[in-house]
């Protein structure tokens, strides 16, 4: 046996995968219509199951931008209910309304109760660039619309993964279309009217 042989033999050998093994992934994009997504039972062996499988890849794509989406709109509300502070005018309480008065960020609204309108107060907005605090009601929500996300990423990111055509353009198109139709929610808005 010569050094080469050694040499090559020891090679394969040391990184774990024969050849066989790397001759099975595919390192081009592909066309064909067989090709497994997630396992081997989810394996097309018609050109229906085929475009079936790259439907549900858009639609996945779809929920993806979808569940972003929910989340902004979410961190939005949740945010809002932070920062959105109401003071009320209350009878022999002229400190705490004399500094509303005074409040140049405060709105003017009027106070609707079971008896109808009672009197005039301001509503104050605070505004911060904090950290909200921990609160279970919201970071536990949070947490698990994250592990959606990430999990149908994922899901995503395998399908890239077989290099296949199809699958590939699949993800692109439910992406378009997923942006298309809630993308509008995903940009948080700075806009106030005054």
């Amino acid at each position: 046996m010569d050094m080469s042989s050694m040499n090559m033999s020891g090679s394969s050998s040391s990184s774990g995968m024969s050849s066989s093994d790397m001759s099975s992934m595919p390192m081009v994009f592909t066309n064909t219509h067989t090709m497994p997504l997630y396992s081997t039972l989810w394996t097309p062996s018609s050109r229906g199951g085929y475009a079936g499988t790259c439907i549900f890849l858009i639609i996945l794509a779809i929920i993806a931008r979808g569940l972003i989406a929910f989340k902004a709109i979410m961190e939005q509300r949740w945010l809002a209910a932070h920062l959105q502070r109401r003071y009320i005018v209350v009878a022999g309480k002229n400190p705490e309304a004399g500094r509303i008065a005074s409040d140049p960020e405060a709105k003017t609204a009027t106070l609707v109760s079971a008896e109808g309108a009672q009197e005039t107060v301001r509503v104050v907005h605070r505004y911060t660039q904090e950290a909200l605090p921990w609160r279970f009601s919201v970071d536990l929500p949070r947490a698990l619309i994250v592990l959606c996300i990430t999990g149908v990423a994922y899901l995503l990111m395998l399908g890239v993964m077989t290099m296949n055509v199809g699958y590939f353009c699949s993800i692109l198109a439910g992406t378009f279309l997923g942006e298309l139709a809630v993308g509008r929610y995903i940009q948080y808005n700075h806009w106030n009217e005054h």
